[in-house]
């Protein structure tokens, strides 16, 4: 999070309005529309519920203020506006007061498939959906109060149990495979590598796996090799009973006890 961005965040007026391009807004239109197709049939039930309560915009870039207006209403929730890249202090401090952060910024054409850095359609689209859910909106706050008594080290183990459940969690239900993570949800083809890729791993999560997802590598430029599953949203109540403390101590034994073995090959260097 201490990178360089290549895109810089744009900042409200007076009134709290983003102005926003026609061509920005043209690509959200182009951007949401396709992935309402694509989740279809794919998206957990949770997600859907919550969508349908945002009613976001199709036509353009949704204002922060209306989306925050509905997840105040549901959650206590609201979305607040950072530059592109923020530190991880910055971070964890705004999920523990359950403000959820945006980068202000679209992508543009160029990367209009995959972008590194989290634009305003992933944190929207992707995330905001289930932030008006109980469970999964207390699981991200108990996630940002974890973050603050976690040394740098610690992070950055951290960091996975966010990646696996809140970006890339899956949900193995009756209804069979959904997706509840943001960073598949806001992009076409990890929806359909997720759900129907034959040679990832697909893993149970409950609340005494957590050290597993402690220990388990992973990429942010590749398709995963490997997911987490709950059952339902509501599992994330179950990890959420696991303080601080507790958390950390989980860390410290999946320090001692190494990595898995990564899935994927190294990163290139260029």
């Amino acid at each position: 999070m201490t990178k360089s961005a290549k895109y810089t965040s744009k900042y409200a007026d007076e009134q709290g309005i983003i102005h926003w391009s026609a061509q920005e807004n043209k690509i959200w239109n182009t951007l949401i529309t396709r992935q309402l197709v694509h989740i279809k049939g794919k998206a957990c039930d949770e997600y859907l519920v919550g969508l349908e309560k945002l009613q976001l915009p199709l036509d353009k870039i949704p204002q922060l203020g209306d989306v925050s207006k509905v997840l105040l209403e549901t959650t206590g929730w609201q979305c607040y506006p950072v530059p592109a890249l923020i530190g991880f202090g910055e971070f964890f401090k705004l999920l523990s007061e359950k403000k959820f952060p945006v980068a202000t910024f679209i992508r543009t054409n160029e990367d209009l498939d995959y972008i590194q850095e989290p634009d305003i359609f992933h944190e929207i689209f992707g995330h905001c959906p289930l932030l008006t859910n109980p469970s999964f909106a207390n699981y991200t706050q108990a996630y940002g109060k974890m973050g603050l008594n976690a040394t740098k080290e610690q992070r950055l183990f951290l960091a996975r149990l966010y990646w696996f459940t809140i970006e890339f969690g899956l949900l193995n239900t009756a209804k069979g495979l959904k997706i509840y993570g943001g960073g598949i949800l806001s992009s076409p083809s990890e929806t359909l590598y997720a759900l129907t890729n034959e040679n990832v791993e697909r893993k149970a999560l409950s609340k005494d796996k957590v050290i597993d997802v402690l220990r388990t590598p992973y990429r942010i430029d590749i398709m995963q090799p490997v997911y987490f599953m709950l059952n339902s949203v509501s599992d994330l109540d179950r990890i959420r009973e696991l303080d601080v403390d507790e958390i950390l101590q989980l860390i410290e034994e999946a320090k001692l006890l190494g990595l898995f073995d990564a899935k994927f090959p190294p990163k290139e260097v260029a």
